[in-house]
């Protein structure tokens, strides 16, 4: 297996075929990272969801960051089948916790079809919430599940770019498909992850980098491939502030009515929610100069075609 290997379980030509058709209809999307399991969403998760699937949010992956999350998001699942989907991973900031008997329980969670990616897992130097090798030492325990299972890692990185590239790399013989999740790195780390053959997953970040090294030129120059691209919102985080004084004039232009309605009426800095997707598609293909359809396509094809989600 290499880091450019999908799933075995993947939707059908007619399932993919369905969807790319609503592309072109309608601004249709793949959330593939929100943590639904927040206790902000604990009064009107049903509303959320509706909200999304009206917004254009096609699927939603919801993110395990501790044992505890990862039986949640999956339980969620068989709530909502066919739209939302779960990963199952230790954050970094929790590799403290690890025990034998949380391990256990996480890989029989793991095991589950809905759960359809290992993580968020990797590595966070800029708090260290936990030691530099406790993290490595969970890291590792969730590649080595992830190549097992066949699953794609779902990795988070901060201020550790080069020490989870060498543990990565210890596995590149048997690695599946990898996602960097919500990258906000340099365009020197993600070029070194595309050159690997990982994908990048974007959020709403992109309002708040002025820089000229990071997300926004990745984009300007079309660094990104659109076969290696997936979009997030990680709810109830990363609130795409579309106000912001250094967004470009023609990125807030392409804004729709449609999407701006969803985020203004139901998004909020201490709460971001899934339907904010359609609106971070726009930014994202306005900095690429693409039509905002030509995105959502690219990044549903992917995450159905990463992740086997299937209708």
């Amino acid at each position: 297996m290499s880091g450019n290997q999908e799933v075995e379980n993947v939707p059908s030509v007619e399932e993919i075929g369905k969807i790319m058709e609503q592309c072109y209809e309608n601004l249709i999307v793949v959330d593939v990272g929100a943590n639904l399991t927040n206790k902000k969403y604990s009064r009107d998760l049903d509303s959320v969801i509706q909200r999304a699937k009206d917004s254009g949010v096609q699927k939603i992956m919801v993110t395990g960051t501790s044992v505890k999350t990862s039986k949640e998001a999956l339980r969620l699942t068989r709530i909502y089948p066919g739209v939302l989907y779960s990963t199952a991973g230790i954050h970094p900031h929790d590799a403290k916790s690890y025990t034998e008997e949380s391990w256990e329980e996480l890989v029989s969670i793991a095991d589950n079809p809905e759960c359809v990616a290992i993580g968020e897992c990797g590595l966070d130097y800029n708090r260290n919430f936990s030691e530099p090798d406790e993290q490595k030492f969970v890291f590792r325990k969730q590649i080595e599940l992830a190549c097992k299972l066949k699953k794609p890692l779902f990795v988070h990185e901060r201020d550790a770019h080069d020490d989870l590239l060498k543990i990565l790399n210890d596995y590149k013989s048997d690695l599946p498909a990898v996602l960097v999740h919500c990258f906000t790195g340099t365009v020197e780390q993600a070029l070194n992850y595309l050159d690997r053959g990982y994908y990048i997953g974007l959020t709403g970040y992109l309002c708040k980098d002025k820089s000229d090294t990071g997300v926004r030129k990745l984009l300007v120059d079309g660094l990104i491939p659109l076969d290696r691209l997936l979009v997030e919102t990680d709810s109830p985080f990363m609130y795409p502030n579309t106000r912001a004084s250094k967004l470009p004039v023609h990125v807030k232009d392409g804004l729709t009515e449609r999407s701006m309605t969803f985020l203004y009426r139901y998004c909020t800095f201490q709460r971001n929610e899934p339907c904010s997707l359609p609106a971070i598609v726009e930014m994202i293909a306005a900095f690429m100069n693409k039509k905002p359809e030509e995105v959502a396509l690219a990044t549903a094809f992917n995450a159905l075609k990463l992740f086997g989600l299937s209708q």
